[in-house]
This record gives C-alpha cells, sequence and structure tokens, in this order.
C-alpha cells in the first residue's frame, strides 16, 4: 500500500515522479490559457489531502460545479504564479514558487481553455480564508480517496471519446472532467509513477460552458 501520510518522503516521490514525466503542453492559440493548483496540504489523522472547491452557484462559468484553484492567465503570467495567484485570490493561502513541485499535461476543455495543472506542495491549511464571490465551500481530500479501483470509472462520449468522471468517497458522489481527469492523472503520474495521458477523455455537457 503506498504511505500516504503527509511527509517530506512524500513530497519527495512527488517531486521525483514529476520530475522524469514527459510532459505534454498543448499549443494551440485558439484556446486561452489557464492553470489551476493541485495542492497537497496536511489533512486528517496526519494523512495527505489535496483542497478541492465547489464554485457558487450564480457564476456565469461552470456555477456550482467541482473545481480546483485557478483561473485564466494575466498578461506576462506562467502557469506557475497564475496558479499561485489564483490560490490566494480564491482561498486566501499565499505560498511561494518554493512550494511548486511540477506541472501535469494541458487539459483542453469544451469551454475553450487548456488547463496546466501545477502541484503545489500547501503544508498546513489552517489559514484558508476563501473568497465567497469564488468559492461556495472547500474540501480536504485525503490522497487515499484518489486510490479507488473505481477511478477512473468512464461513460460512452461523443466522437468515441469517454467522459471520465471520479467517485470520491469523502464527497460520496463523482466529480467530472476536466477536474476528474486531472485528479486521476496525478494519481497515475505523481503518486504512482506512470505515463498516464487523460486529454483526450471528454466532459459531460454541462460542464461545456
Amino acid at each position: 500500500m503506498t504511505d500516504l501520510s503527509f511527509q517530506d518522503g512524500l513530497r519527495a516521490r512527488i517531486e521525483g515522479n514529476l520530475a522524469t514525466f514527459d510532459r505534454r503542453p498543448i499549443d494551440d492559440a485558439a484556446l486561452r490559457h489557464a492553470a489551476v493548483a493541485i495542492v497537497i496540504v496536511d489533512g486528517a489523522g496526519g494523512q495527505a489531502a489535496l483542497l478541492l472547491t465547489t464554485r457558487p452557484a450564480g457564476l456565469k462559468r461552470h456555477g456550482g460545479q467541482y473545481a480546483l484553484p485557478g483561473g485564466k492567465l494575466d498578461e506576462g503570467e506562467t502557469a506557475e504564479t497564475a496558479a499561485l495567484r489564483e490560490l490566494e485570490e480564491e482561498l486566501g493561502l499565499t505560498l511561494d514558487g518554493g512550494r511548486i513541485i511540477g506541472k501535469l499535461d494541458d487539459y483542453p476543455t469544451r469551454s475553450g481553455f487548456r488547463v496546466t495543472p501545477v502541484v503545489v506542495w500547501g503544508g498546513d491549511a489552517g489559514a484558508i480564508r476563501p473568497d465567497p464571490d469564488e468559492v461556495d465551500q472547500v474540501y480536504h481530500i485525503p490522497l487515499a480517496d484518489l486510490m479507488s479501483p473505481d477511478i477512473p470509472h468512464l461513460e460512452p462520449g461523443p466522437d468515441d471519446h469517454p467522459i471520465l468522471s471520479a467517485p470520491l468517497a469523502t464527497l460520496g458522489h463523482q466529480v467530472f472532467a476536466p477536474t476528474a481527469a486531472m485528479l486521476y492523472q496525478f494519481r497515475e503520474v505523481a503518486l504512482m509513477g506512470r505515463e498516464t495521458r487523460v486529454a483526450h477523455y471528454d466532459q459531460p455537457a454541462f460542464a461545456w460552458k
């Protein structure tokens, strides 16, 4: 069983796996560039967890949906700086570049973005102060949830691209791509050291806007 306790050995393993991963960016000017933060924190009982949010229902884009902290890049930003800025704006969590431990593949969304997942070692998340205009709730998802054999859950999708979701025990139901695709690749690459790709998985229709 993989040790998922929050300790330096876990950080070193994740950092090492990401360092040797042949990350695939997307070079498509038609897609706006965005970044999300996969933030690993000290969870209950000393077990590592990641931060997941729900967006307020009234938002024009992806209202009420599960999301990783993030957003589109500002002029002159890198994915890393954007992820840290969005993390501070959405959750009040201020972290420096030394906490960034790697990136995953870019993921193309139906809403017109190419999203870069940035993996961040968050530490003690007790200082979280969510912005109610951008975040409805914050969840601490134990990394152990990602190890479920029920992930990924695949359903038929358009153009022979399956729709991917991830049932998470802590939530009691499923999270769908794009968020689920990024979490699945995080498990495969960062935790398990596998070269698993996810950009071909599709999203349900409700996540297209």
